[in-house]
């Protein structure tokens, strides 16, 4: 039993290390065989969230919005010059509306490791959030959330269906 409990502290705090020193920076994977093969990265969770001024609660009122999702490459948190222009619309929108906020969501396809695809995700959400703050929007009013490959939204196990999986979702909140 003690042995349990020390192997169960140990790899607790080899995660804790690895998402403290390795940050969003691209990963290879050694066999590819899926998106994130290499399981390493960080735990993803909510963690950009941590550092912002405002946060929705009980009583935030999510605003209607039709944003298009921006699209990423298999195993990759780069933001495509082809994908721009939709960051610069959900810009220009939060600037025009009663916002005080907007939630960047990083999502993954099912390949890899919910680990792996939870840090993959975050990398994607703040890359966004850069994107956002280079056009001008403060920090505390984006929040990052990455929900690794638990919410896709093509449910299919092909090219297809993977790519439509592989995006970052936006949320403006009052």
């Amino acid at each position: 039993m003690k042995s349990k409990h020390w192997m169960m502290w140990m790899t607790a705090g080899l995660l804790a290390a690895v998402a403290v020193g390795s940050g969003c920076k691209k990963k290879t994977t050694g066999n590819g065989t899926g998106e994130g093969a290499n399981s390493g990265g960080r735990m993803g969770t909510d963690m950009g969230e941590s550092r912002l001024a405002t946060r929705p609660d009980m009583s935030t009122t999510e605003i209607p919005s039709q944003f298009a999702p921006v699209y990423f490459d298999f195993d990759s948190s780069q933001i495509k010059g082809s994908e721009r222009a939709k960051i610069e619309i959900v810009a220009q929108r939060f600037k025009t509306s009663t916002a005080s906020g907007v939630i960047v969501e990083g999502n993954c396809d099912e390949r890899g490791s919910a680990e792996y695809n939870l840090a993959l995700g975050e990398c994607r959400a703040l890359a966004m959030r850069a994107s956002l703050m280079d056009l001008g929007l403060d920090t505390a009013h984006i929040q990052t959330k990455s929900f690794g490959k638990e919410k896709p939204v093509a449910p299919g196990h092909d090219e297809e269906a993977w790519a439509k999986n592989r995006r970052a979702d936006f949320v403006l909140f009052k």
